[in-house]
């Protein structure tokens, strides 16, 4: 596995890959990686001739400067998971090379009012952020492919958005959420946990099941009411949100006939740590 620092490195040996034709998969992190992110990878694996993957714990996507302190970093033990799952380069910049003329202004792009919603109601800014960065790692890396994991839907849907109004011509590849063997969706966030933190946070998973299973049987507001209550039940769990929303420009639903694809999503501070899922309806 090649590993590049610099943007210069990295575009140089890509034009040369991509001259001759090679096909680019891409799948950007900020690492403290598990297997959600590596199933990412094989997926790549499997559709392209060269997988990049990037590592970059984004400082404009954060709007609690905590967050971003605590946010866990372990370059060595994810370098060697990508290089053992087959990743062909590694980009991993530090934040002076992805901002070296500090961190500007935010790009402005319509993305829909998918970013008014759920994580971005509750993080301003958080979307503009997460625009931000991927745009500059899709000039960089110009792939063909990009994969994302759906754990983060509202991202998936934000990038899909950004992507079609930016003019990129790169396949979005929503991948689904992977999750530990009680259900609790794999997440970087889960290593902050404490033994007792990680006993309970499969509640997140279980409440989103029950608005599953019970769809048509209740009415929305019943379930979301019911699923707040399995939470905070536990002591430890502290929903910020549970939302039912269309699962393509995530309005809100209260309709229990509504008839199109939807999702139902939760952000539930699990003591100090924030986590978030989301799981199809229908």
């Amino acid at each position: 596995m090649k590993i590049f620092e610099t943007i210069d490195q990295i575009t140089r040996f890509l034009s040369e890959k991509r001259a001759s034709g090679e096909r680019i998969g891409f799948v950007p992190t900020m690492g403290a990686l598990h297997d959600g992110h590596l199933s990412l990878i094989r997926l790549a694996k499997a559709d392209c001739d060269l997988v990049v993957s990037s590592i970059f714990v984004n400082p404009t996507q954060f709007n609690n400067p905590e967050d971003l302190k605590n946010y866990p970093r372990m370059p060595e033990s994810d370098s060697q998971m990508l290089a053992e799952v087959g990743t062909d380069v590694l980009f991993s910049p530090a934040v002076s090379e992805m901002y070296a003329e500090g961190f500007g202004t935010l790009q402005d792009v319509d993305l829909g009012g998918l970013e008014k919603v759920m994580e971005g109601a509750h993080r301003p800014g958080h979307f503009k952020g997460v625009v931000q960065v991927v745009s500059k790692l899709f000039d960089i890396v110009q792939p063909h492919v990009a994969y994302f994991g759906e754990k983060d839907y509202q991202q998936l849907a934000v990038i899909r958005r950004m992507t079609e109004q930016l003019g990129y011509n790169i396949e979005i590849v929503g991948c689904p959420t992977i999750r530990e063997s009680d259900g609790l969706a794999m997440s970087s966030r889960n290593l902050r946990l404490s033994a007792e933190e990680r006993k309970v946070a499969v509640k997140i998973s279980e409440a989103l099941k029950y608005i599953q299973t019970n769809w048509k049987k209740k009415s929305p507001e019943q379930l979301i009411a019911e699923a707040t209550q399995q939470l905070e039940s536990t002591g430890i769990l502290k929903p910020e949100y549970i939302e039912i929303a269309d699962a393509k420009d995530l309005h809100e639903v209260r309709d229990s006939n509504y008839s199109k694809p939807m999702r139902a999503f939760a952000a539930v501070f699990c003591g100090p740590v924030r986590l978030i899922d989301n799981i199809s309806i229908s």
